[in-house]
């Protein structure tokens, strides 16, 4: 059993909205959905991916299937057995693994500011995988600044950016980051994402030059009977610089899809 330390907010009797971070953060990047306990009544899960932040490494080499297994399991054990899933950037990509894998485990899925994977690009998949030896060479601190300024808006607030990156300098350690870099890299989602069956939510900061809306629009056009929404004014990292903005978007369509 791979290991994950999460938070969790609500009352446990709520259905659980189940929160994955991307490839640079951790849990604590969903602070400000943490009012969607009592707007929408769901109890609001987080993880630290396992090789992240406060969990553990793992104990062998992870790819996709693995945090998407990893993740299914926290469902299965700590959850009841069912969650709405809010995935960001390689979160969702996670995320889209899990429903193709478990659909039984998940009741509807959102997908922020994420792509179907950086596989469909043999450059992009090469400057994914160059990033672990970025990180390896420079460190977590300069890494982390370096790239900050990028997952936010040309207006976002520099205590915003400062606080972008000193999160993903305590989250990301060599080797669960460059493992997950691995994972995106060899993935490409867009044979199967068909397949999914769930009600599914697509959003994508306005100003997101790492995943830009032209991604989101690719991936909202593989899913079945998907929406797709843009967040205006922000990012890559929308849920966190226009979390007014995003919170109303998850709001509407969870109550829209209620268990």
């Amino acid at each position: 059993m791979t290991e994950a330390w999460f938070t969790t907010h609500g009352d446990p009797s709520d259905p659980a909205l189940l929160c994955l971070h991307g490839i640079g953060s951790c849990a604590d990047a969903f602070q400000a959905q943490l009012s969607l306990t009592d707007r929408v009544r769901r109890r609001v899960v987080a993880w630290d991916a396992p090789g992240y932040r406060r969990s553990p490494d793992p104990a062998a080499v992870m790819g996709l299937n693995d945090w998407a297994d990893a993740a299914a399991g926290l469902i299965e054990r700590e959850l009841g057995g069912s969650a709405d899933l809010l995935g960001v950037s390689w979160g969702g990509v996670i995320a889209a693994r899990l429903v193709l894998r478990h659909p039984e485990l998940v009741r509807t899925l959102v997908l922020a500011d994420s792509s179907v994977g950086s596989g469909t690009n043999p450059d992009r998949a090469t400057a994914m995988r160059g990033r672990a030896d970025e990180l390896r060479r420079v460190g977590a601190s300069r890494f982390s600044e370096t790239r900050a300024a990028h997952l936010v808006s040309p207006d976002a607030p520099p205590e915003l950016v400062r606080s972008i990156a000193e999160m993903m300098a305590l989250s990301i350690r060599l080797p669960g980051y460059g493992w997950a870099c691995e994972s995106m890299a060899a993935t490409d989602h867009r044979p199967d994402l068909g397949g999914v069956t769930v009600p599914t939510l697509v959003l994508v900061g306005e100003h997101d030059v790492v995943t830009p809306v032209g991604r989101a629009q690719e991936l909202a056009s593989l899913i079945p009977h998907s929406e797709l929404a843009t967040v205006a004014g922000a990012g890559h990292l929308a849920n966190q610089e226009r979390s007014v903005v995003f919170n109303d978007l998850i709001e509407t369509f969870l109550k829209g899809h209620q268990p």
